[in-house]
């Protein structure tokens, strides 16, 4: 596992521009980071994360995450989750791999393959020798970018049918059926997303998931780690900071903008996320150039 881990620290090296890197490989990025960071809010979307080196925290909803050097993690819904990196230097960075799930390739898959059974949908896991090797043959093709069109169709297909065959290939098998439970859920998130700056009803948000409400509320608490009212104020908060970045200005506004009825409970709330009221954590950003470290993997 070492020499394969060291393999890909080394390309992972050669090819990241600044904290987040969009490789020439569809659906693959790298993360990279020389020093470590505060607590970062952010909204995760469908992805497989594996981190090379360092050490990362995320907290999501009551749940903890903890990624070593060589462990990986699905994420099969849009959550919003707070990521730090604990250990990371000049001499030892902490870099990572993100892959953005292909639902439709998940799918093509399982007609042919059953997935392994399930482990915590809130644990990370150590990759085995067979899934660093098919990352490291993808991340070659970085070296050799005129292969790229043929092969890493091939091995993104490799690597899908490894992580099936992993402790949660049963999530991914969820997150590619369109009647699953998770994929109900999905629809729930997106159109909280969608619609956050709006009350929502638990009641309708399961109907839309074809679901009872207690159902409902216990599958979501499962795919999330919070309830649907948790869920949205997290994206209202965090759609409230990506305004106040983008036009610095009136925090009132912008709390009537994302929902919140009282300024006063929308300041309470962000401060409590953010560890400062709305005004001072956006200049505190601005003025230390830190929204882009609000993107990194």
């Amino acid at each position: 596992m070492r020499e394969a881990l060291l393999e890909l620290i080394a390309i992972a090296a050669r090819h990241a521009h600044g904290r987040r890197t969009r490789t020439a490989i569809p659906r693959v990025t790298i993360g990279r980071s020389e020093v470590p960071t505060p607590p970062m809010p952010e909204l995760c979307q469908p992805t497989a994360l594996f981190v090379l080196q360092g050490t990362k925290s995320v907290l999501i909803g009551e749940r903890t995450l903890r990624y070593q050097a060589g462990s990986f993690f699905v994420y099969a819904v849009e959550t919003p989750a707070t990521s730090q990196l604990i250990e990371a230097s000049t001499a030892h960075p902490y870099v990572a791999i993100g892959f953005a799930l292909d639902v439709k390739a998940i799918a093509a898959l399982l007609i042919e393959h059953e997935p392994a059974v399930g482990g915590d949908d809130f644990m990370t896991y150590l990759a085995n020798d067979d899934l660093l090797d098919a990352w490291r043959r993808m991340l070659r093709l970085l070296d050799r970018p005129a292969e790229i069109p043929v092969l890493a169709p091939l091995l993104e297909r490799e690597i899908l049918f490894r992580l099936l065959q992993g402790p949660q290939g049963a999530k991914l098998r969820q997150l590619a059926g369109a009647d699953s439970r998770l994929s109900q859920i999905r629809r729930t998130t997106a159109w909280i997303r969608a619609h956050y700056d709006e009350p929502i009803e638990v009641r309708r948000l399961a109907e839309l998931a074809n679901m009872s409400s207690a159902a409902f509320h216990r599958h979501f608490k499962a795919a999330t780690a919070m309830s649907p009212i948790q869920y949205q104020k997290q994206v209202r908060l965090l759609e409230a900071r990506h305004l106040l970045l983008a036009q610095p200005g009136n925090a009132a506004q912008v709390a009537f903008t994302v929902g919140y009825e009282s300024a006063s409970q929308f300041s309470r709330e962000y401060a409590r996320q953010f560890g400062l009221p709305p005004a001072r954590d956006a200049a505190r950003l601005l003025a230390r150039g830190e929204a882009a470290a609000l993107d990194i993997d």
